[in-house]
């Protein structure tokens, strides 16, 4: 199977996800904090709503096209011993306070599934307790396709990283992973970036924010090597270093090729935070340009629309950012979903031309015969995410896009 992105909001072909399951009921409210929640989840509820927003992508998704679970791949990757092998040695290395040394020959001699219910939430037969990994929810954060290559993320937080060494034994033995071993673009142990930072402008230009979870030294080393596999300009996005935007797809995301939807005050209202990175001989250049929409505009030669997250009213902006109004995913070239609490956004986008529909008459219309992006449609699909919210990631936040249809095709 091929796995390709040039662009943030090309017709999804395929896409890796996470049902929530037992590991959200795990979240003891005492550390959720800890565990990167601001709320604990019910687990029932949640995985009904995740259920109806796969639901709406298959209806959008053409005949061939994919919803791959992340558990699913795992399974499967764990049938080699070599991937389980290297799995535990791998969390011994990184987690030397974990006492999982203790426990080595105990992992080794699991069973693939038994394994997997370890890493995920963090129970082994009652002996041995870890912290569950409830944020696996958001599978966007593991890594990046750009291209023809993928970004392995590595965690700012020590709650995640077991979900960010999975992906990197997925990549190394799951089949699916064949067509970009060879274009592998990692960092080092001291750095940190998470795919909620990374989004694909275009085929020649990539956006990174610079934001609490992504640390300047890992957005240089990802942009330098972005840079030598062939993308000509990335836009680095200096954003807020809060709880609230931890990743530049929190307050900004393409709902079009040339149409975003941004949290105004964190994109629209600032100046002098973007920077320019390409290249020059053997060093990356830079200049600053004074505003991301300018810099959009110079590099891709074409016209932006920014819809403002909330509306106008600056307390809804901020209520509406909250929960995610600014972190939509596309489904296709105009055609994106999100919470549908956040009703002044999706008000916004009519104003723009965009048709809203709720994720039952999405599906009622298009279940079966899938999107044909040679009929351009703008379309805003809301759904019901009243647990999911509660996690803090909207449907961008859900998804690792895989593969999508370039937009001229």
């Amino acid at each position: 199977m091929a796995i390709h992105i040039s662009s943030e909001t090309g017709l999804l072909k395929t896409v890796l996800v996470h049902t929530p399951g037992r590991e959200v009921s795990l979240v003891n409210p005492a550390i959720k904090e800890d565990l990167l929640f601001d709320d604990i989840i019910f687990e029932n509820d949640a995985r009904t709503e995740h259920l109806e927003m796969l639901r709406v992508f298959r209806a959008a998704m053409p005949a061939d096209g994919q919803v791959l679970e992340i558990v699913d791949l795992a399974l499967e990757a764990f049938q080699q011993a070599d991937a389980r092998h290297e799995f535990v040695e791998m969390m011994i290395s990184e987690f030397p306070f974990e006492n999982i040394h203790a426990i080595k020959d105990q992992l080794l001699d699991l069973e693939p599934s038994k394994l997997l219910r370890f890493i995920v939430e963090g129970t082994l037969e009652g002996t041995f307790n870890l912290h569950p990994a409830p944020n696996l929810l958001f599978t966007r954060d593991l890594a990046a396709v750009v291209g023809d290559g993928i970004i392995l993320s590595r965690a700012a937080k020590h709650a995640r990283s077991r979900e960010f060494l999975l992906i990197r034994i997925l990549v190394k033995y799951h089949p699916l992973f064949e067509p970009v071993r060879n274009q592998i673009i990692s960092i080092g142990k001291k750095q940190s970036i998470e795919g909620g930072d990374v989004l694909v402008a275009g085929h020649n230009l990539v956006l990174i924010g610079m934001s609490e979870r992504t640390s300047f030294s890992g957005l240089m080393n990802v942009a330098g090597k972005l840079i030598h596999h062939g993308i000509e300009h990335i836009l680095a996005v200096d954003i807020p270093k809060q709880r609230s935007s931890m990743h530049l797809d929190t307050i900004f995301t393409f709902t079009d090729e040339n149409e975003c939807v941004a949290f105004p005050p964190a994109i629209m209202d600032q100046t002098d935070n973007v920077v320019h990175l390409f290249g020059g001989g053997d060093h990356v250049q830079s200049r600053q340009c004074h505003t991301l929409k300018g810099a959009l505009e110079e590099l891709t030669g074409n016209r932006f629309t920014f819809m403002k997250c909330g509306g106008e009213d600056e307390i809804s902006q901020y209520r509406e950012q909250w929960t995610d109004g600014a972190n939509l995913f596309a489904l296709a070239p105009g055609v994106v979903i999100g919470y549908g609490r956040n009703t002044r956004t999706f008000e916004t986008m009519v104003d723009h031309g965009y048709t809203h529909m709720t994720q039952y008459e999405f599906v009622e219309e298009y279940a079966g015969t899938g999107l044909d992006p040679k009929k351009k449609k703008k379309i805003a699909i809301s759904f019901e995410g009243h647990e999911l919210c509660r996690g803090r990631g909207g449907a961008r936040c859900m998804t690792l896009p895989l593969l999508r249809n370039p937009v001229h095709s």
